[in-house]
């Protein structure tokens, strides 16, 4: 193994407080099944909301259509069509926990370590594993390093229902029809604010190392990519914002600079509140992202001390 290889094998050890800026033209970014598929939003303030799930799952389908070469550490273990259990019982039979009494304390520990190095998903997001032959194991419950919030819209939004028709028909009796209504939810313009946390406790117990952590900033940069459709239209990853903690001591204080690395050398509402976007003059309604002005205020004011800003 290289030095790269190496450093990359390496647990997280820093904490990461990431903001992070994406937006929707004449699309659904997220559907509200309880509302028609209307997209979600706050009713009190009509702000725009994309749910953590939501955010999570673009990350998955990123990773299980673009893995590292050394793809055998990048399944995902929540996808469309597999029954998780099954993944489950073959990390039993891979780990040879069938053996174990299930009163054990330590019945299925092995098998969560199994599942945790081959799922990325579970590394980084966590997963309720007591189920199937875990059930009622105490290594059944993973917490991940990596938590979204729900991303919001900085203005409020006015979704729009855009009647369809369409010239086939689904059922023989309906040929008379010649033609069926339909009808789309769309955001005209609104721009969303998001937050990620990672913290290097949990990353340490999942197994999230640097490789995992590099995957992820690409994902994320490239979430909407390759995830384009009809119902989302355009969304624009706009820029991202990590927040690296590396502690405020001397080189040569080495361990206490890893715990304030780990612990955070500020609080996270501080450094966010360094990035503000606002309307530029003149601009009543935003209709695209030429009409907000970005202000990074750290670019002129010094961090605070034992933060570090990544741009992305």
């Amino acid at each position: 193994m290289d030095d790269h290889d190496s450093r990359q094998s390496l647990p997280v050890t820093n904490r990461h407080d990431i903001l992070f800026f994406f937006d929707v033209t004449n699309g659904n970014p997220n559907g509200d099944p309880d509302a028609g598929n209307m997209p979600r939003l706050d009713p009190n303030t009509n702000h725009g909301i994309v749910t953590d799930v939501c955010l999570k799952r673009k990350i998955r389908n990123y990773v299980q259509h673009f893995p590292p070469t050394n793809s055998s550490r990048f399944d995902i273990f929540v996808k469309q069509g597999e029954a998780l259990n099954s993944h489950i019982e073959q990390s039993i039979t891979e780990t040879g926990g069938a053996s174990l009494n299930k009163k054990d304390e330590n019945y299925g520990k092995s098998a969560v370590e199994w599942l945790c190095y081959k799922f990325y998903d579970i590394r980084a997001f966590g997963a309720v594993l007591s189920t199937g032959e875990l059930r009622g194991s105490a290594w059944g419950q993973v917490r991940g390093p990596l938590q979204f919030t729900f991303a919001q819209s900085l203005h409020p939004i006015t979704p729009l229902e855009i009647s369809i028709t369409r010239c086939a028909v689904t059922d023989v009796a309906d040929l008379q029809k010649q033609r069926t209504m339909g009808n789309k939810h769309i955001v005209p313009y609104a721009l969303y604010v998001g937050k990620v946390y990672i913290s290097p406790a949990f990353a340490e117990r999942s197994g999230f190392n640097q490789e995992d952590l590099a995957v992820f900033f690409e994902a994320l940069n490239n979430m909407f990519a390759h995830d384009h459709s009809a119902t989302r239209g355009d969304m624009v990853v706009r820029g991202i914002y990590d927040f690296e903690h590396v502690g405020t001591q001397h080189a040569n204080n080495t361990e206490q600079n890893m715990r304030e690395a780990r612990l955070g050398c500020a609080h996270a509402h501080k450094l966010f509140e360094g990035v503000s976007v606002k309307l530029k003059d003149g601009v009543a309604f935003p209709k695209s992202f030429d009409d907000y002005q970005v202000t990074n205020t750290w670019e002129s004011n010094e961090l605070p001390k034992g933060v570090v800003l990544n741009k992305m």
